[in-house]
């Protein structure tokens, strides 16, 4: 692998909708850059460099105030450009990091103190080669307190990941709702195996994120604006109101043949948090209350 990909607008529009103050962008990451940050040896994609200072300045030109910054699969279990991002931020952004499930409880201590609160599990099998579920959930139980773990899967294969989530013993958050088929409609089988989820434990938080992948042209949507997208995933937001957080996913690994517009992101934000106090608790009190619950003592 040698040609490295660019996957982000270069000049995104500015949103007609404004974030109330505070808001987070709770699902984003940093790639590299590569001269101080090497990508890892098994990373699927090998993309330009998207440093902190990219994503900060994006950060100020959407109107947010804060990121949580989610380590991206092309570091592997190195964590140190997501850690270095963080202690750039000047408190303004904390981390979900990607670990060998035989880190040591002095290894997590160093990441907590780094910014980190929660670790992800990725199952996409075009990203990943190997996923342990044993041995994630070992690591899972050795979690520092206040933290949770994210989870990366596609629809399809949520009813044999329920078992592996039912035994996971502390919050989760499910990435892009596990990526279900949003033209099949709100009350479509995807979505309604998702509730079932949902139903299942009141600790299960999810992310109505990436409309440009789940209702993208080239997988059969309609592409921006995203209509199928709005129409499936508003009323899951209405319907738990207190368990999403939401992120723009810049740089948007992987998605080089259709790039967002970060500003159009922003904006279908009304769209599925339909009223203030939908998008203050998206936005602001969700994500607060997940990655700096010293502020909401």
């Amino acid at each position: 692998m040698s040609d490295r990909v660019t996957s982000w607008h270069s000049s995104p529009s500015r949103p007609n909708f404004t974030p109330p103050p505070g808001a987070v962008d709770a699902h984003c990451h940093v790639f590299g850059p590569m001269d101080r940050f090497p990508f890892s040896s098994k990373a699927k994609y090998l993309p330009e460099d998207a440093g902190p200072e990219a994503l900060f300045a994006l950060r100020d030109h959407l109107g947010f105030s804060r990121n949580v910054i989610v380590q991206a699969s092309c570091h592997g279990t190195d964590n140190s450009a997501t850690l270095d991002a963080i202690a750039r931020s000047q408190g303004k952004a904390r981390g979900v990091a990607v670990v060998d499930p035989a880190i040591s409880e002095t290894e997590l201590a160093a990441l907590h103190d780094g910014g980190i609160r929660g670790i992800r599990f990725n199952f996409l099998k075009r990203l990943v080669d190997n996923a342990p579920k044993d041995k994630f959930l070992e690591v899972a139980a050795r979690l520092p307190a206040g933290w949770h773990v994210v989870i990366y899967f596609e629809a399809d294969i949520l009813d044999e990941m329920r078992g592996f989530i039912d035994a996971i013993p502390v919050p989760i958050v499910i990435d892009h709702m596990g990526r279900p088929d949003v033209s099949q409609g709100p009350n479509g089988p995807d979505l309604r195996a998702f509730r079932t989820l949902l139903d299942s434990r009141e600790d299960i938080w999810f992310k109505p994120t990436c409309p440009d992948r789940l209702d993208a042209i080239k997988e059969g949507g309609g592409g921006d604006p995203w209509d199928a997208f709005a129409n499936a995933v508003a009323p899951l937001v209405a319907d738990y109101p207190q368990r999403c957080i939401w992120g723009t996913d810049w740089p948007h690994p992987n998605m080089a043949d259709e790039i967002p517009d970060d500003g159009h992101l922003v904006d279908m934000i009304p769209r599925i948090a339909t009223t203030v106090q939908l998008q203050q608790s998206l936005l602001v009190d969700n994500p607060t209350r997940l990655y700096w619950p010293e502020l909401c003592e």
